[in-house]
């Protein structure tokens, strides 16, 4: 029997096994006979945000480009080869749902241009997850001349519609964005802060996950936060305990100010893993130019005019992501990694965390990650020949394995810690 292992043992937990048998007409083994095998897909979430690509998505339609920041951020003339970049990489994405780009005005929202960008990711076989459906930053201006009755009620509903709207596309989402800072937040006035410090934090989060998961019961429902501190466990301690099914937890590590090192992101992990729950690394980033200061305690307060990336710059990043995915991988509570930002064009706070340069071209940082994944993570194409039972065993990083004997193509799914059989009838 043949046996494919091409991994360390760091990421043993995440692999697969496959028992394939070629078979006659008559159900007798056959020895000797090639296998072709290539992995299609890995099961687990390895993603990046969508947002550059919304107006490639629609530029068939009738819709006049997007004016929402939050969108189309690339350059049109670098979409397409952006394009290609992306999805030689990444297996999903994250979509913006920031309610005052996607409803500025009481019902008038971005439902159809945001429909067909989920359509053409899913059409790529792209997974997708909807980034906010609850967050008191972005929350439209005209929500300030309701009422707190009145805004609940359009929060209700803002979370029922979008989740009923693209079920079936958009079935992952962080159901609610913040939430430890949310009652306290006072950098800008807006309603969202001033319903959550009426209600507080848990009702705030029932509200979200409940309107959500009767929407759509199948959806994965992700409360998300900065701040990895003790006050967000003792948020999620009290979420649990109030009975409220998250189902998982998601930590954003945006590393402004230099890579926080293995020990530090895996003493977060195991912190939070305690909840035995899936963790999501919803947002992470590492820059390729200067850091930031690191006095600075609020990302969002350091402004520089120009923030490049530099060639010193681009060869740490290229070191830390490796490491850092790596080190993510090998934790067995992590279910998805997703980096917040492709290409500096158009980046969160201009910095140069993209893994692409505001000109298209890849830096070293993509080139190592899509090494990682595409290649050591990553199986085939392989060919091996059957045993004297007729039989291949392959052992791969868990996911979508195309099988190919005598040109009769068979799809297997690797699962995590499990072993599968499939049976391959072939003619003459």
């Amino acid at each position: 029997m043949t046996v494919v292992t091409p991994f360390d043992t760091s990421v043993r937990h995440r692999l697969g096994k496959a028992i394939i048998t070629v078979r006659d007409a008559s159900g007798q083994p056959l020895p000797d006979r090639t296998v072709h095998l290539e992995q299609k897909r890995h099961a687990f979430a390895f993603g990046n945000i969508g947002f550059d690509f919304i107006d490639l998505a629609n530029r068939d339609d009738d819709l006049a480009p997007s004016t929402n920041p939050a969108f189309g951020r690339a350059s049109a003339s670098n979409l397409d080869r952006l394009a290609d970049l992306w999805l030689d990489l990444f297996n999903t994405a994250t979509l913006p749902f920031y309610w005052s780009g996607f409803e500025p005005r009481p019902g008038h929202t971005d439902t159809r241009r945001m429909l067909r960008t989920a359509r053409w990711f899913a059409d790529r076989g792209v997974a997708l997850k909807g980034h906010p459906l609850v967050w008191h930053t972005l929350a439209p201006d005209w929500l300030l001349d309701l009422s707190l009755d009145e805004v609940e009620l359009a929060q209700r509903l803002r979370v029922r519609r979008e989740v009923s709207d693209f079920a079936g596309l958009v079935d992952s989402w962080d159901a609610i964005n913040e939430a430890v800072i949310m009652p306290v937040f006072d950098r800008q006035a807006n309603a969202i802060t001033d319903l959550s410090r009426d209600v507080g934090r848990i009702p705030m989060i029932r509200l979200a996950i409940e309107e959500a998961r009767a929407a759509n019961p199948a959806a994965t429902l992700l409360i998300n936060d900065f701040d990895l501190s003790s006050a967000y466990e003792v948020l999620i301690e009290a979420v649990l305990e109030a009975g409220i099914p998250i189902d998982g937890i998601g930590l954003q590590t945006h590393m402004h100010q230099g890579y926080r090192g293995e020990d530090a992101i895996g003493e977060i992990l195991d912190r939070f893993a305690r909840y035995e729950l899936p963790l999501h690394l919803t947002e992470t980033t590492l820059l390729s130019g200067d850091l930031m200061p690191a006095h600075i305690e609020d990302l969002n307060d350091y402004r520089v005019e120009s923030w490049p990336s530099t060639e010193e710059g681009e060869e740490r990043q290229a070191e830390e992501i490796v490491r850092h995915y790596r080190s993510l991988v090998a934790h067995p509570a992590v279910a998805s990694i997703t980096y917040w930002g492709f290409t500096d064009e158009g980046a969160w706070l201009g910095a140069p965390v993209g893994l692409v340069r505001a000109d298209g071209t890849a830096k070293p940082s993509y080139h190592a990650l899509r090494s990682l994944l595409r290649e050591e993570w990553w199986l085939g194409p392989t060919t091996v020949r059957t045993d004297r039972l007729g039989q291949v065993a392959v052992e791969a990083f868990a996911g979508e394995i195309e099988v190919r004997v005598r040109g009769q193509v068979t799809d297997v799914q690797l699962r995590a810690g499990e072993t599968s059989s499939l049976d391959i009838v072939i003619e003459g």
